[in-house]
C-alpha cells in the first residue's frame, strides 16, 4: 500500500552499559508512505484531478521521538490569583520549561535517527528541530502526586485522596513522570488496582 503500517523504535539509550551526558531516554514512531505523484494545481478539476490524486508519488520515511522530560520540582501548575475566569474564580497557569537535559536529549534524538536511516539505505535523509513547546506532544501528569507522604503528596499508594478518603484519582495526575512511553495502559492498571481496593474498604465499612 501507499501507507503500511507504522513503526515503533524503543528507547536504547542509557540502558545498560550505554551512558550519556543526560538522564533517561526517548523511543521512536514513525512510518513510510508516498504522497501524490504530481503537484495538483488549484484549477485542476474532473478527470484530472482524479488521476493527479491517484498517482503514487515517491517513497518517504520518517522518525518522531519521544522523550521524557524530567520531573523537576520547580515545573508546577497553580491557580493564578491575579487573573479570573468568568465566575470570579483563579484560572489555572502554569509555570514549565525544558532544561538543560531535555535540550542535550533533543540532539540525540535527531543524530540517532539520521544514523538509522542512513544505515538503512534511505536516501537524502536531513533532520530539523522543528522547536518544542510544552503541552506539544503529551500527557498531562503528575497534579496530584502518589506518595508515602500526606505532606508531601495528594495521593496515597492507592490512589486515595489523602484528605478525602472516599475520592480516588487514577489518571496521570498520580504520576510525575511517564518515562518516554505512552502511559494510558498503566493508568488503567491503576484504575483497576484501586477499583478493587475500594470494593473491599466499602466491604470492610471504611468508606
Amino acid at each position: 500500500g501507499r501507507r503500511p503500517t507504522g513503526i515503533y523504535v524503543p528507547r536504547f539509550r542509557n540502558v545498560g552499559s550505554d551512558k550519556r551526558d543526560y538522564l533517561r531516554g526517548f523511543g521512536y514512531q514513525g512510518g513510510a508512505g508516498r504522497g501524490r505523484g504530481v503537484e495538483v494545481a488549484e484549477f485542476t478539476i474532473g478527470t484530472d484531478l482524479k488521476n493527479a490524486l491517484t498517482e503514487p508519488g515517491k517513497w518517504g520515511m520518517n522518525l518522531l521521538a519521544f522523550g521524557e522530560m524530567l520531573p523537576y520540582h520547580d515545573n508546577k501548575i497553580f491557580l493564578d490569583k491575579t487573573k479570573k475566569d468568568k465566575w470570579g474564580l483563579p484560572v489555572l497557569s502554569f509555570d514549565v520549561e525544558i532544561k538543560e537535559n531535555e535540550i542535550k536529549m533533543r540532539k540525540d534524538m535527531m543524530n540517532d535517527a539520521a544514523e538509522m536511516l542512513n544505515a538503512a539505505g534511505v536516501k537524502d535523509v536531513s533532520t530539523y528541530d522543528a522547536g518544542y513547546a510544552v503541552g506539544q506532544g503529551i500527557h498531562e501528569m503528575g497534579t496530584a502526586r502518589m506518595g508515602r507522604d500526606r505532606k508531601t503528596s495528594v495521593l496515597n499508594g492507592n490512589n486515595q485522596v489523602w484528605d478525602a478518603p472516599n475520592v480516588f484519582v487514577t489518571d496521570g495526575a498520580c504520576m510525575t513522570s511517564a518515562s518516554c512511553v505512552n502511559p494510558s495502559l498503566t493508568y488503567m492498571a491503576l484504575t483497576a488496582r484501586a477499583a478493587d481496593f475500594a470494593v473491599k474498604e466499602l466491604k470492610k465499612g471504611n468508606l
